[in-house]
């Protein structure tokens, strides 16, 4: 497991805002996703529901696609996930398929949250994969884009 400095962990939090702006740009809920080894980011995702017409389609899914062509591997062993928002069900049984060991994210989701808000799926021992988890990474940061998209969405 990947012992990340504050800074590192925050300048990799920022990578995946820059993520999640690319959603907001297309008008998609604004969440990002960025896999890190070895110091470098191997795969990025963020929010493409809409424009890809798949359910499926959040930003943990497409970094992992991408992480998995960058490694050859469907294994992410010796990874860390930065997300903006708490990976939903789905996507938590993702991150523990592909068994990448640590997952950060920004801020909680309280509706859907698969990693600690409503399940715990990332760290529950009957379960054979589990997952380091921490939270609020620049939450303030990832909660704000959050909210000002559904506030923005509220108003139109």
């Amino acid at each position: 497991m990947a012992d990340f400095t504050q800074e590192e962990k925050e300048f990799f939090m920022a990578e995946a805002l820059k993520e999640a702006q690319k959603s907001l740009a297309k008008e998609e809920i604004p969440i990002g996703c960025v896999i890190v080894k070895d110091g470098q980011i191997i795969g990025r995702g963020h929010n493409a529901r809409e424009e890809l017409s798949q359910a499926i389609m959040h930003a943990e899914i497409m970094a992992i696609t991408e992480a998995n062509k960058h490694e050859n591997s469907w294994r992410l062993l010796d990874t860390a996930l930065f997300v903006t928002i708490e990976p939903c069900v789905m996507c938590s049984g993702a991150i523990g398929l592909a068994r990448i060991p640590q997952v950060i994210y920004g801020a909680a989701n309280k509706k859907f949250g698969g990693a600690g808000s409503l399940y715990d799926i990332l760290t529950d021992e009957r379960l054979n994969h589990r997952v380091q988890v921490e939270t609020g990474i620049l939450e303030e940061d990832c909660a704000r884009i959050m909210q000002d998209f559904f506030r923005q969405r509220r108003k139109s």
